[in-house]
């Protein structure tokens, strides 16, 4: 193999032994994680900025991507967690008028690894069939046996705790004009025409997630992950999240502990990890997916409605149901797999969902659940347009 052709190329080993050969897109070098598939049409940089894919390598199943390029404003975090990014082909030639760069020098500029060229049809059936395995990216090594032995003793997502990795190092303000600004004294009242505050715990927050909430014209406050609840509750406020995240949830103590601190004590919305541990800290249990839910085109049931939402997902863990305690009840499932995506506990003021209703990308069918959760914060003037009844019973569904 001649210097020029090796320089281009890249290589995508999976512990299984499969092998597929590609062109380097992003940046040089070697990258490992969990090989996973996302089924959104658009939305690549939202999805290569949300920290709840750090530990996994995402391959994207819609063959053109980068057709419309990249902007600073299409962020969802503050910088990119996927550790490396599979494509079929990469546009060489984005056409909007807005767009601030190609997806090529965007990835290279940033030091994440990617490949394109290769066959992400063949790729996704083969984690349909063998599940989500451990993978190695590498524009560097072309040896694919020594490839396969480096997948093989990568760590993979179970058991480990990535959410402190992921999470913001010191409280912050999120701003109505979307940034952040440093955090008010606790004690502090909120200031403005914002007169109820939220406190977010950050497991690895999407931005849309700190939108949506400041559109209920909340005051936002976002806290690491290991804040003691005694010093969130000082920030006097009115509800608080449990945000989206990666890794295990069962090797989050610290989420967990959170969970447990404030569920009972005023309203929380779950999102995502923040669903799984709600889970955890009412003595569910989770478990991880044969293959995860990545997407932004998943239909799910919500029972008290009996109505279908199309949903955006990113999930590789679920609650078990069956497992959920006297008190609670199921409020969505996957229409794909029967999953659990969402249930409540009335009594407790508290809402979970597993997908992400903010839908950064994706649809808009479930912003509705922001609503209700401003609601459940004594804010009567917000209406939930699809309210989860409190006391609505849903057939076949009580734990």
């Amino acid at each position: 193999m001649n210097a020029a052709r090796m320089k281009h190329e890249a290589i995508l080993a999976l512990e299984d032994g499969r092998i597929f050969r590609g062109r380097r897109l992003g940046a040089e070098g070697e990258a490992y994680g969990e090989i996973v598939f996302n089924t959104s049409m658009t939305g690549y940089q939202e999805i290569l900025s949300d920290p709840s894919y750090a530990g996994q390598i995402v391959t994207l199943t819609y063959p053109l991507i980068g057709n419309y390029g990249v902007r600073a404003d299409f962020f969802e975090s503050r910088r990119l967690f996927a550790e490396a990014l599979v494509v079929r082909e990469a546009a060489e030639f984005p056409q909007p008028w807005r767009s601030e760069g190609r997806l090529a020098e965007f990835l290279e500029e940033r030091a994440v690894v990617a490949i394109e060229g290769i066959d992400t049809r063949a790729l996704t059936r083969h984690i349909r069939e063998k599940g989500e395995l451990r993978a190695v990216l590498s524009t560097t090594d072309f040896d694919a046996q020594r490839l396969v032995a480096k997948a093989k003793a990568s760590a993979g997502l179970l058991g480990r705790n990535l959410a402190v990795e992921v999470s913001c190092a010191e409280p912050y303000l999120w701003t109505p004009a979307g940034a952040e600004a440093p955090a008010p004294a606790p004690t502090a009242a909120p200031t403005g025409p914002r007169r109820a505050r939220v406190v977010v715990y950050d497991f690895g927050v999407k931005r849309g997630i700190l939108r949506s909430l400041a559109a209920q014209g909340l005051e936002v406050v976002v806290v690491p992950a290991g804040t003691p609840t005694e010093r969130a509750l000082a920030y006097s406020p009115v509800g608080v999240v449990l945000s989206n995240g990666p890794g295990d949830p069962a090797a989050t103590p610290e989420a967990v502990a959170a969970a447990q601190g404030v569920i009972g004590r005023l309203p929380v919305l779950g999102i995502c990890l923040g669903h799984q541990v709600s889970g955890l800290a009412l003595g569910a249990k989770t478990s991880k997916l044969k293959f995860g839910h990545h997407g932004a085109n998943h239909p799910v049931m919500n029972l008290p409605a009996n109505r279908v939402e199309i949903t955006s997902q990113n999930h590789g863990f679920v609650v078990e149901p069956s497992t959920l305690p006297q008190g609670t009840r199921l409020t969505h499932r996957s229409l794909n797999d029967g999953a659990c995506e969402g249930f409540a506990a009335p009594d407790r003021h508290l809402l979970c969902v597993q997908f992400h209703p903010e839908a950064s990308p994706g649809p808009h069918d479930s912003r509705s659940l922001f609503n209700e959760f401003a609601r459940l914060c004594g804010l009567a003037e917000r209406r939930a347009e699809t309210p989860i009844e409190a006391g609505a019973a849903v057939p076949g569904e009580d734990s």
